[in-house]
């Protein structure tokens, strides 16, 4: 892939120091992340081609969770991890959403509410899953946040992928579901919908919610009783069919984990006073728009979809969670008769080409910020004399 002609790192050198200054501490620390990400800022190596000896300096990356340019190798690694959890049935994708009413409250209270969403979704899918009427199986599965739609508005979100079937209450052998269907969703929503809600009272009740601005009329408990009775719509779960055995089931993946509100390839121009970049709208067959918002508007945006500290956007249930998964899941792979305990898949590093012999590039010299500064005027100066 062509490296963008514009990146959000170029919105953020547009705005003036006023705005950044208006931002909160974690905001301007993610930006400046940004900014700083791959440049001489940061440090970097100088590379040496092993046939005719070409060298190119490469700068290091920021590593932070919401840089667009970061998200493409942790993906990566992530994806070659997932590898041996995968097993030989077809694979569900399962959504859920909230209410456009709780969306003001849940970015008052992102760390509380977040952590609401996933557990709600998770143990809805994990009773409704267990229950001897439907499946009666304990399955496990993996939650994926993300907070965003298409034109950068809140749009908080999980993204379920759950293997087609689960483990018998006792162990003793795998349930699989229907070839087209899993759980009703109908009733997976009405589960989702009680926890959350009842979730959201223990907390008013406990007084651990934030409520400011046009959250603040909810500290009177009539307020919030009427809230919560209103909210008891537009809960939505979404089961898209099965999309196939563990041979699709990575680059399905990919489409969703270590994202970003938006990627540098989508912005289309970025001028003196605004920015333009493309985005699908859904509701007219995923009709391709471009939107045009002012640098500030855009920013704004952007960092409405920036996650607490300790946030974590992945999550494993059932017998995929943590402190689980060591023991189950070897039992899950034994039950399809496979090795219950594959070789690990060795992490090996990328290793870049040279771009005159497409010889391999190694690291000769690692460089620190003030060394590289100095490279790099040296290097100018040739260039200026040549």
């Amino acid at each position: 892939m062509t490296a963008p002609r514009w990146e959000v790192a170029d919105v953020i050198h547009k705005v003036g120091s006023s705005f950044l200054d208006s931002l909160t501490r974690a905001q301007r620390k993610v930006l400046r992340a940004i900014v700083r990400c791959r440049t001489a800022a940061l440090g970097g190596h100088r590379d040496q081609c092993v046939h005719c000896g070409h060298q190119i300096i490469s700068f290091f990356s920021c590593r932070n969770r919401h840089c667009p340019k970061c998200q493409v190798n942790a993906r990566e690694r992530w994806l070659k991890h997932r590898q041996q959890e995968l097993l030989p049935v077809g694979y569900y994708h399962i959504v859920f959403s909230v209410p456009h009413d709780l969306i003001p409250l849940m970015w008052q209270n992102k760390k509380l509410l977040f952590s609401l969403l996933f557990q709600s979704a998770g143990s809805a899918l994990l009773k409704v899953a267990a229950d001897p009427k439907r499946l009666g199986a304990e399955i496990g599965f993996l939650s994926i946040l993300h907070t965003w739609g298409q034109t950068l508005q809140r749009h908080p979100h999980i993204h379920c992928v759950v293997p087609g079937g689960g483990l018998s209450l006792d162990h003793s052998r795998w349930i699989s579901s229907h070839p087209r269907f899993f759980i009703p969703v109908k009733v997976v929503s009405k589960e989702f919908r009680d926890m959350f809600l009842d979730g959201l009272e223990q907390a008013y009740r406990a007084r651990k919610l934030m409520l400011y601005g046009e959250c603040r009329l909810l500290a009177d408990a009539i307020a919030f009783a009427n809230f919560l009775e209103k909210l008891k719509k537009g809960w939505v779960v979404f089961a898209a069919p099965p999309f196939g055995g563990p041979e699709h089931v990575l680059q399905y993946l990919a489409r969703y984990v270590h994202r970003v509100a938006i990627s540098n390839h989508r912005i289309v121009d970025v001028d003196d006073t605004s920015v333009t970049f493309k985005w699908k709208d859904y509701a007219h067959n995923s009709k391709q728009c471009t939107m045009t918002l002012t640098h500030e508007d855009f920013l704004r945006r952007f960092m409405q979809h920036i996650l607490p500290k300790g946030l974590p956007r992945i999550r494993y249930f059932g017998w995929l969670a943590n402190r689980r998964r060591q023991h189950l899941l070897p039992l899950c792979r034994t039950l399809f008769q496979q090795n219950p305990n594959p070789p690990e898949i060795p992490n090996k590093p990328y290793i870049p080409h040279c771009p005159k012999c497409n010889g391999e590039m190694h690291i000769v010299e690692r460089l620190t910020a003030a060394q590289l500064s100095k490279v790099l005027q040296r290097m100018a100066y040739v260039l200026d004399t040549s």
